[in-house]
């Protein structure tokens, strides 16, 4: 005659593999890069940019930077194959700054390497400095255009 089989106590989650070993802390100490993520990485990227235009241009300030992920496109726009832009400005107005966003997935997939990637983020910020402003690219910096 079989014995009924006596109930398994609650499994605990594991954290090392079944022979004892396994991840014992992070891989990287958080002061490494390897520990940034992919938009925290370019996030870094966008704030260096404007970190170096504010130099010279001391108002942008008072500029909000953001950086999205994607822009919002209506539906016709996409299936009429119009490009998809790397960044936006709006001027302030009553209740808000100036605003000057940049999409970071639009400017991944441009971009090659990690080189070409802050060059691309660089001319986004200055065409949208350049845009809010009014100014030529040039004028913003004149290093535009020759990287």
């Amino acid at each position: 005659m079989d014995s009924p089989v006596p109930p398994r106590p609650t499994e605990r989650p594991r954290r090392r593999d079944r022979h004892g070993r396994g991840m014992r802390g992070p891989v990287a100490p958080p002061q490494v890069p390897l520990s940034l993520s992919r938009s925290e990485t370019f996030r870094d990227l966008v704030q260096d940019s404007v970190e170096r235009l504010e130099r010279r241009w001391p108002q942008l300030a008072e500029v909000d930077f953001h950086v999205l992920e994607v822009p919002e496109m209506p539906e016709e726009s996409v299936s009429l194959g119009e490009p998809v832009p790397l960044g936006s400005s709006a001027p302030a107005g009553r209740d808000h700054p100036a605003r000057i966003v940049v999409f970071r997935r639009p400017v991944e997939l441009r971009a090659k390497n990690r080189d070409e990637r802050a060059m691309l983020v660089h001319e986004v910020v200055v065409e949208q400095v350049a845009d809010l402003l009014g100014l030529a690219p040039e004028s913003v910096d004149p290093r535009y255009g020759q990287e």
